[in-house]
């Protein structure tokens, strides 16, 4: 699990402190703070690291002190300007310090991914990051990305947006088996293939549908054929007017999508991530209409009428031309309508 840590301006005025740390309290695991602002997290359920021997963690500096002078239990900061900076970040992993905090003002990304490589399980590697760009970039360098990001946050809202990220980072998505009662070709139409900045794997796609309540997981193309070589980028969602689930569980139209844009891959398990597009493509292509039943309610999906397009059950996947009334097929259920995208639970919304 991500960490998040707050870092507070020892020059900003005390009012503003305050706010901050009543708003990391429950959302950071630990307040770097300065010797004379510790008293400001006294009653707080909140870790705190500082130079100051009163702190849970004591907040060292990993510059110019010999490795056996430095507790192991300790938190030790690097700032990164060099390569002699990131040796003697690197000497710190290889002793096993137990946090290490890495500031890179210049190169931001090269040294992280240097780091994170070296780390494994030997330390918690965190970045000291300003600005919600810098700290994204951070956690996702290299795949796995660092262990957590130290903020510095201009305002309140700096922390709930970091939050809310790092949950979406480890959110899962239910999903129940729909039996298919009926599957209809319906002539041509304007479908969307997406094709993003990753790799997916067999069993991994989008959820796709024609009600925002019931969601198919739509396969990417990552099996090989006699006639198609696998685009494991891509996932050949359906019509325009189609709804797809994206980061923060909220959906979109098809239409909407251009390069850029986060989406949210799916995995059979229900674990996400979130991916970039890197294009959208529209063509007019033989469409057919799958629907199915999960006890009494009905939900429909369109997509190509291709041996490529495939839906995704418990323990495999089957192309749409094959399918018959009677399969299962893995489907996202909710309760409520949206608007604009975003779940209004009590909302009464009849799709068809």
């Amino acid at each position: 699990m991500k960490q998040l840590w707050l870092r507070l301006d020892p020059n900003a005025p005390s009012s503003q402190k305050a706010e901050l740390l009543k708003m990391a309290e429950g959302r950071c695991n630990v307040a770097v703070l300065s010797p004379r602002d510790l008293s400001l997290a006294a009653g707080l359920k909140l870790k705190t690291a500082s130079t100051d021997d009163r702190s849970e963690i004591k907040l060292l500096s990993g510059h110019n002190r010999p490795l056996s002078t430095i507790p192991a239990n300790s938190a030790v900061e690097v700032v990164v300007k060099d390569r002699s900076d990131e040796e003697r970040a690197l000497q710190l992993v290889d002793v096993g310090i137990r946090y290490l905090l890495i500031r890179c003002p210049n190169w931001k990304i090269i040294p992280l991914e240097n780091l994170i490589a070296r780390a494994g399980d030997k330390t918690t590697l965190l970045a000291d990051v300003s600005s919600i760009s810098d700290a994204k970039v951070a956690l996702q360098t290299l795949e796995l990305g660092v262990d957590g990001v130290v903020l510095t946050p201009s305002s309140a809202s700096d922390i709930e947006d970091m939050d809310r990220f790092l949950k979406q980072m480890r959110e899962t998505v239910p999903l129940v088996k729909g039996k298919v009662v009926s599957v209809k070709p319906i002539g041509p139409g304007a479908r969307v293939c997406v094709d993003t900045c990753e790799l997916m794997e067999p069993g991994e796609g989008m959820l796709v549908g024609s009600q925002s309540a019931g969601l198919f997981l739509v396969e990417a193309e990552v099996h090989r054929n006699p006639h198609v070589e696998p685009r494991p980028f891509r996932v050949n969602a359906g019509p325009v007017s189609s709804y797809v689930l994206t980061p923060g569980f909220k959906t979109r139209y098809l239409s909407e999508l251009k390069a850029g844009d986060e989406v949210l891959i799916v995995k059979r398990s229900g674990a996400t991530r979130a991916g970039h597009i890197g294009r959208v493509k529209i063509e007019r292509r033989p469409m057919i209409l799958v629907e199915t039943d999960l006890n009494g309610r009905l939900f429909s999906l369109i997509v190509q009428n291709a041996e490529t397009v495939r839906l995704v059950s418990d323990g495999a996947s089957k192309s749409v031309s094959e399918l018959k009334s009677g399969d299962e097929v893995l489907v996202r259920v909710e309760e409520g309508g949206r608007h604009f995208g975003t779940l209004v639970a009590d909302e009464m919304v009849i799709e068809r």
